[in-house]
């Protein structure tokens, strides 16, 4: 009668307490914490620098590297990030709770390839890869949205978690 698959889902959990012992043990999650921001920083200074270029033709050079190096770090997180949903959720991409964050990671990569193919057999002359760049950063807005999202999830559930912890001991 009722999906099975749909009742996980349904969940106001992010993880169970077993995954929230790993994430916190792995030394992945270091890892990305200090990957986001990083990349996110190289996304503003290579976006300026992409923006640059479009209005003004100036800095191509820049903005190229930039969005090489934008891509390298893309491809880096994402790696890292596959290995820290295997150690929390026991597989490497599309777990229960970051389903939907991974589908548009898809799709983050894939742009940020496309362009790199572009760049490196011509195709479309810089302005037309620039604008594969701005596609790319689009997609990667969307999904650092997603994760900034599941990131507050994940602190006010441990909040919960600890202020329904310490009601517990309260009331015993």
């Amino acid at each position: 009668m009722g999906n099975k698959r749909a009742a996980p889902a349904k969940t106001a959990s992010l993880y169970t307490p077993e995954q929230r012992r790993r994430r916190d043990a792995s030394v992945w999650t270091l890892v990305q914490g200090i990957l986001a921001p990083l990349q996110f920083v190289v996304f503003l200074v290579s976006l300026g620098l992409v923006v640059r270029y479009l209005l003004t033709g100036a800095g191509l050079e820049a903005a190229t590297i930039s969005v090489i190096i934008k891509t390298l770090v893309l491809y880096t997180i994402m790696v890292t990030g596959a290995i820290w949903e295997k150690v929390v959720f026991g597989k490497y991409l599309f777990a229960d709770a970051f389903f939907w964050e991974d589908a548009v990671s898809m799709l983050v990569i894939a742009l940020h390839t496309a362009y790199l193919a572009a760049w490196l057999w011509g195709w479309g002359g810089p302005r037309v890869q620039m604008f594969i760049a701005l596609a790319a950063y689009t997609a990667y807005a969307i999904n650092a949205a997603q994760f900034l999202y599941k990131l507050r999830m994940a602190r006010l559930e441990a909040g919960q978690t600890v202020l329904t912890g310490h009601e517990s001991r309260v009331r015993a």
